[in-house]
């Protein structure tokens, strides 16, 4: 059975609108956005670029993209780059990605009124957390 690759998911909005709640996150926090819309597959793309410093970036995320696709009921987001963080980045990485999915599900919630919502996709991964393994993971028996 393949991983799934998705980072977050929304539940009742669809991607072009999910796309633009994490543009608007990125822009804010001084990257510059470049949106991609593809109709064959369906998807979104997301990249940004770091244009003015920000303490709360890690160098290793001055550039980063995501690929939003639909899914039943909403849309999901895979996090394509960076694809590694050096370990010493990792705690910021790891706070940036806290306050970025936090962002996102605060406005998704407040804007929809409460009809949207954000959610980690279950077993999900960063492409820099390592595999996990034992009881819960992907492929094991329990």
């Amino acid at each position: 059975m393949a991983e799934p690759t998705d980072w977050l998911r929304v539940r009742g909005m669809g991607r072009e609108r999910f796309a633009g709640y994490l543009a608007e996150f990125l822009a804010t926090a001084g990257f510059t956005v470049e949106r991609t819309e593809l109709a064959d597959p369906p998807e979104s793309r997301v990249g940004a670029r770091l244009k003015r410093m920000n303490p709360a970036v890690p160098d290793s995320a001055a550039e980063l993209a995501f690929r939003i696709y639909p899914t039943s009921g909403g849309a999901a987001v895979e996090w394509v780059r960076p694809a590694a963080v050096p370990d010493a980045d990792r705690s910021r990485m790891d706070r940036f990605v806290r306050e970025f999915s936090l962002h996102v599900e605060r406005a998704v919630l407040t804007e929809s009124h409460a009809t949207a919502k954000v959610s980690r996709a279950p077993n999900a991964r960063l492409p820099w957390e390592p595999a996990r393994s034992g009881a819960g993971a992907p492929g094991s028996p329990l």
